[in-house]
Parts: C-alpha cells; structure tokens; sequence
C-alpha cells in the first residue's frame, strides 16, 4: 500500500507561543485509508490540517501528500486533496450551483461557462449525482443566502467531490447535518473510498464516526497520546467485562469463587475477562442467571481516558 499522507517530526509553534501548538508529531496514513485524528479543543488537530492543506505555513518537519512534497509542490498537493472546513467558505452571492461551478472551473475540471444550460452532461450529472446523496437536489440554483448552516455545509461536501481528490480532509464534516443526511453521506465516502481509493482524514467531535476508522490517532497539548485501530485503541484503555446475576446469589458467588474468576460485586456480578472470551466464562457457569450483559468498550470511552488525566486526592 502507497503512503497517501507522510508527516515527519511536524512542528508549528505561533509568534510569541510560549509552547508548541504542533510538537514533534510523526504518522502515516496509507492510500485509500479511513484515518481519524481525534483531540479536543485546542489540541493541534485544525492547526495540523491547516499545514496538511497549505493553507498555514509549518515551523518545521518533512510533509508529504499523494506523494508531493508539500513546501516543493504545493499546488501538486492543492490539485490532489478536497478540503472541508468547520468554517463555511461559499460566496453568499452566487447560487449553490454557480459556487459549485466555480470551484470546478477553477480547478480546471471544466472550460470557463456563463450559464449552467451551456456546461457539459459529464459536469450536470456529476452534481446531480452529489446533490441527491445530500438531498438538496431541489436546491442547486437558488441563493446561498436563503441555505441554512446544514444545507451550506451539505453543499461544501458536494463542491469538494467534485474534482474526485486523492486525499478528502474533512473537519467536522457532519456538523450541523440531521442523522438521515449524516448516514447518506458516510455511505457515499464508503462507496467514494472503494472505488476511487480515496483516502478520508477526518476530524470529529460525533467519536460513532471514528469507530469504523483504519486507525485512529489521539492527539492533545499537541502531542500524539495514542496511535493504532480503535480495537487497539479500546482495548488498551478500557477493559472488557460481563454483568450478571442470578436469584441465587449466594451460589453464584460461591461459583465464580472456585473458577477462580475475578469479579466484583455491587448491584450486579462484574467478572473479568482475564484474557478469555466472553462466550467461554458464560459456557461454564451453572448457576442459573437472572441477568447478562457483555460490556464492550466504546471509542469514546477509551477517548476520554486518554485525554482526561486521573484526578488526584486531596
């Protein structure tokens, strides 16, 4: 597999920082991945996609993208990657297919053209195709100013397909979509992704959106906290177990005592896996259960155990 993005030893450090906001950080992302960067407010995760887009100069580090050096040949990179922002960046004063036109011109998809009845077949139903995905197909030829921030944002994402990019940064991409339009579109990228071998770097606040991620990369204070697949990640961080119960509590204790399981007990029985799977310890209990639950860790939890510090006694 090809290496889509390269970042070597990224350092970015703003006039009169006292710290890095980007310190010293190092991955790869492979061609045709799903890469997640997660880290909360203030972390380094906008600033790192800024440098990765060209879009803010880096203090130092060697920066790759579909194979360009992106301080020799960053119009190389501009023509390869499709960018969304969490700030709308659409001209108010066109129609949302003129803003989508533009950005294809500009990008030199299209001949320059006054008027949308003179564009080629290949570019309507290339729009056509995006806008329905979305649901706005009903919306292309009226004013940005009458969008609200989800229809806008929907329109980013069709205007950044459109030159099908090597490499899609998308930052908080679903923000301000409603659940029906958010499951269009991570459908869409699956099937963008196994067609086109386009690889997806997003950032996200929705962590459901990462658990399907190739790896996932934690980053806050600017460094990399933790690098690897959410399966990785999860289990690592969080442990799984098994609650149960039974009527019976009395020989279910004395049970799990003897197997010499470790558990806990407050409301329900909490029993280790210890390196077993769950189907196995459930195979050798006799007693009979009153209640069952397999705990399995989520993203998010492992998340919040990297990023939170444990609290100190007082």
């Amino acid at each position: 597999m090809k290496d889509a993005i390269v970042v070597e030893n990224l350092v970015k450090r703003y006039k009169k920082a006292e710290k890095n906001a980007v310190d010293d950080i190092s991955f790869t992302v492979g061609e045709g991945e799903f890469f997640t960067l997660l880290g909360p407010n203030g972390a380094g995760k906008t600033t790192t996609i800024a440098i990765l887009t060209t879009t803010l100069a880096k203090t130092s580090g060697n920066l790759k993208i579909a194979g360009f050096d992106i301080d020799k040949n960053p119009s190389e990179v501009r023509g390869r990657i499709g960018v969304i922002f969490q700030s709308p960046s659409l001209d108010e004063n066109l129609t949302a297919e003129e803003n989508v036109r533009f950005h294809s011109i500009l990008y030199g998809l299209y001949p320059f053209s006054p008027l949308y009845s003179l564009m080629p077949k290949s570019y309507k139903d290339r729009v056509a195709a995006l806008a329905e995905v979305l649901g706005i197909q009903n919306d292309l030829h009226k004013a940005i100013k009458t969008f609200s921030g989800g229809m806008k944002r929907k329109l980013e994402i069709i205007r950044s397909l459109m030159h099908h990019p090597s490499v899609l940064f998308l930052d908080e991409p679903t923000s301000g979509l409603d659940p029906l339009s958010r499951k269009n579109l991570w459908e869409y990228l699956g099937e963008v992704r196994a067609k086109e071998k386009t690889t997806i770097f997003l950032t996200t606040h929705y962590l459901e959106e990462s658990e399907d991620a190739d790896h996932v990369c934690v980053i806050n204070n600017g460094k990399i906290e933790m690098y690897g697949t959410p399966r990785d990640i999860k289990k690592k961080m969080i442990q799984e177990y098994i609650l149960m119960d039974s009527k019976d509590k009395s020989d279910l204790r004395s049970e799990l005592t003897k197997s010499g399981l470790k558990f806990q007990e407050t409301e329900h029985f909490k029993v280790e896996l210890g390196g077993k799977r769950a189907q196995q310890i459930i195979q050798t209990i006799k007693t009979e259960l009153s209640f069952l639950t397999i705990h399995s860790p989520t993203l998010e939890e492992a998340y919040f155990k990297i990023i939170e510090p444990p609290q100190k006694d007082e």
